[in-house]
């Protein structure tokens, strides 16, 4: 039996799904893709009981994009869009979702890096949009995440020059969180992971539907949002304050 294209690892509430592909630098085909989907689906339905979620690339590389070699879908434009489901269903879990970067992260990999909430990477890496040299355009919602994170005029620097940049760069221009020594990179996810982690799940939750979808609005729509579509206190904080102000009340 061959080994999964997606693996899932959970460990202290740190759900790891690392691409499975490293003799063909975890680029992505249709198989690995319905894989992926599929461990998504388990996350949404509360599988595992996931706190945050951490997407990587197994070996030296993070992912190298589409795999150009893999046979055409015979309806391309209805399994693109089924792709872009998906990378829109991983921006919108209600986990926090960290990137972890090594080596390659080009086209399709940049796509999936940027629909996490945070990128992390080591010294090796090195981001690049390629989609111009092979005459593609972007599918996966690069057009969109890219300016958000590192302004109109460098996303298209990149993406007009096709050039990849370093990890140090990444973080530079704030496309990366974090850029550390790749040995120090399992460390840096851990620790940024025990600091989400150690807060509320549901306002992690909350405050990241909110960010997400206030984007693009006016403040004053977006203050309106904020008021009227606030989800309240964590059932599970109130209870864990009641003891205290109980006690305060007592004393």
């Amino acid at each position: 039996m061959s080994e999964p294209l997606v693996l899932r690892d959970d460990k202290d509430g740190v759900c790891t799904l690392t691409l499975n592909r490293p003799d063909k630098r975890n680029a992505i085909n249709r198989e690995l893709f319905r894989e992926f989907r599929a461990h998504i689906r388990d996350i949404e339905e509360g599988v595992g009981d996931a706190g945050l979620v951490v997407i990587t690339g197994a070996g030296e590389h993070f992912c190298a994009g589409h795999d150009l070699k893999s046979p055409p879908h015979a309806d391309a434009l209805g399994w693109l869009r089924q792709e872009m489901l998906i990378v829109e269903r991983l921006t919108k879990l209600r986990q926090p979702v960290i990137a972890k970067v090594r080596g390659t992260c080009y086209t399709g990999g940049l796509e999936l890096a940027l629909a996490a909430d945070f990128i992390l990477c080591g010294t090796s890496a090195r981001f690049a949009d390629t989609h111009g040299k092979w005459g593609l355009v972007p599918g996966w919602g690069l057009s969109q995440r890219l300016p958000r994170r590192v302004g109109q005029a460098k996303a298209l620097e990149m993406m007009l020059t096709c050039q990849p940049y370093a990890g140090e760069d990444a973080a530079a221009m704030g496309l990366a969180n974090y850029c550390v020594a790749d040995e120090a990179l399992d460390a840096k996810v851990a620790e940024l992971a025990a600091l989400i982690l150690g807060n509320s799940r549901h306002s992690n939750a909350e405050n990241k539907r909110l960010i997400y979808d206030t984007d693009g609005m006016a403040i004053a729509a977006g203050l309106n949002h904020e008021l009227m579509r606030n989800a309240g206190f964590d059932p599970a904080m109130r209870k864990k304050g009641e003891p205290i102000a109980a006690a305060k009340k007592a004393g």
